[in-house]
């Protein structure tokens, strides 16, 4: 699945379920924009 040109926002990505969605989205081509609870965890 292509998602070039897409945009996705993903909550919670610091680690686990959202962490392997973002991870997954970027390499099908989506712009990624994430989010954690701190810095440091992204």
């Amino acid at each position: 699945m292509s998602l070039e040109g897409k945009g996705a926002v993903v909550t919670g990505a610091g680690r686990g379920i959202g962490a392997a969605i973002a991870r997954e989205l970027a390499r099908a081509g989506a712009a990624v924009v994430v989010s954690a609870r701190s810095a440091a965890e992204i």
